[in-house]
């Protein structure tokens, strides 16, 4: 067990990402194709944090072309390059998914003005 530990600890990032539940957040992806290597942007609002260690992960939704995209994310992913937060939340949950089936001007989050 203590082996499992020892390679859990240094897989983890010393930097976390900063992510809170209800912010809007701006999540770089690192994307393989073939030989080459790019970075792709995905943004929408954190709607859930899970987990704790190296498998702590984080769910982010967006509305595209009227259908909602969840994709989660592994905090200690190699594969995310970053996480910008471009807006805070203000919410009193820590989970939103009532998100899911809310439309329109219904879905938003309130700005946390701190």
């Amino acid at each position: 067990m203590d082996a499992l530990k020892l390679i859990a600890q240094d897989s983890i990032k010393a930097e976390k990402p900063v992510a809170e539940v209800g912010d809007t957040v701006r999540v770089d992806v690192k994307i393989r194709e073939g030989d080459r290597e790019r970075i792709q942007a995905f943004e929408g609002i954190v709607i859930a944090h899970k987990g704790s260690g190296v498998s702590e992960t984080f769910t982010v939704r967006r509305v595209s072309y009227g259908v909602g995209i969840e994709r989660v994310f592994p905090v200690h992913s190699p594969n995310v390059a970053a996480v910008t937060t471009i807006r805070k939340g203000k919410v009193r949950r820590a989970k939103l998914y009532y998100l899911r089936d809310r439309v329109g001007k219904a879905a938003k989050v309130k700005q946390d003005l701190k």
